[in-house]
């Protein structure tokens, strides 16, 4: 995906380029005959076209994103004037004042058409993007209100919670009402853009004591928070996915002793989610990625696209994901 974006901004530049090119030359077509030669009247228009472009590359990959973008306006103004200037002194120094005023005026000009072009630009991608969101969105709620939850997931609860009833164990209410907060928080949190991280968290939480109980002593889980959390607030069913997987994969794929280890850490903003499963000998490659992980890394890249970092470690004995969230950028 990036090389496709660097190619397609590539592609992009040179167009823009071809076209202040010939806008260049035909603009002083007029006058051809004052030039020596072809050559001269070519490398006038290549020269001019050459500086246009440096100022409007300036202007779109420095000053907007570093000083614009953070609302620096005053500080943005004086930097695009004064690259502007010198443009214009460089330009036309060697034939006086009126030159590189006239000179000035004119980047001035094209510079504006160009930002006129890249605001909108931007402005159609980030629609696109904000479409997408929305769709993707509909499709998760979509997903769980139609599936409501995993019928696999219910019926093995279910007969855990029998199996609990029959021995009239005191845990069997416990059980039971872990088992309605899942199904609740699944079809609530689905049809909202964010939830508290705390109800994540005990979504998460809530659903490891269940497989908890019907894995029996099969498989040691360690769950641990540390940190503040405050009122954080996260895309809903984010996380959930990653231990799914390590459930599915790593216990449930073996009758012997297995192991998860899943913590989650809250430093000043940053959510440093980590999920540690041991794997069964052998264990099938290809199917160690499922459709519900190939979701949440598409949904991570839409609504935290600059503030989060993904690491996947698959060794032979251990399958590790790392994940880490800046809870305090998110996009809309």
């Amino acid at each position: 995906m990036f090389k496709r974006s660097l190619k397609n901004t590539l592609l992009l530049n040179i167009g823009a380029f071809l076209l202040v090119l010939i806008l260049e030359i035909l603009s002083i077509w007029a006058v051809k005959d004052r030039f020596d030669s072809d050559y001269s009247f070519y490398l006038h228009g290549i020269n001019y076209a050459v500086i246009i472009m440096v100022i409007i590359w300036i202007n779109h990959f420095i000053l907007i994103p570093f000083f614009l973008d953070k609302r620096r306006y005053v500080v943005f103004a004086i930097l695009l004037l004064g690259s502007i200037f010198l443009a214009s002194y460089y330009k036309g120094y060697a034939s006086g004042w009126p030159v590189v005023s006239k000179f000035f005026f004119f980047l001035i000009y094209t510079t504006g058409t160009g930002m006129a072009a890249f605001l909108l630009r931007r402005n159609i991608m980030i629609q696109r993007e904000r479409d997408e969101k929305e769709k993707l969105q509909k499709e998760l709620e979509l997903n769980y209100l139609k599936e409501q939850v995993n019928p696999h997931f219910l019926f093995n609860s279910l007969n855990s919670i029998y199996s609990l009833s029959r021995q009239q164990s005191p845990e069997t209410p416990t059980v039971v009402m872990q088992l309605s907060e899942l199904m609740r928080y699944q079809l609530e949190s689905a049809k909202k853009a964010t939830v508290l991280l705390k109800e994540e968290l005990e979504f998460i939480e809530n659903y490891l004591l269940l497989e908890e109980k019907r894995l029996s002593n099969r498989c040691k889980i360690e769950y641990g928070i540390d940190g503040a959390l405050l009122d954080h607030t996260i895309a809903p069913m984010l996380l959930i996915p990653f231990v799914e997987n390590a459930v599915k994969h790593g216990a449930q794929s073996t009758n012997k002793t297995s192991s998860i280890d899943i913590s989650a850490r809250m430093k000043n903003s940053s959510l440093y989610f980590t999920v540690v499963n041991s794997k069964p000998d052998p264990v099938s490659e290809s199917k160690r990625e499922g459709m519900g992980l190939e979701n949440v890394k598409r949904r991570l890249n839409l609504l935290y696209p600059k503030s989060h970092e993904l690491q996947i470690e698959d060794t032979e004995k251990v399958y590790r994901v790392n994940l880490t969230i800046d809870l305090k950028v998110v996009s809309q």
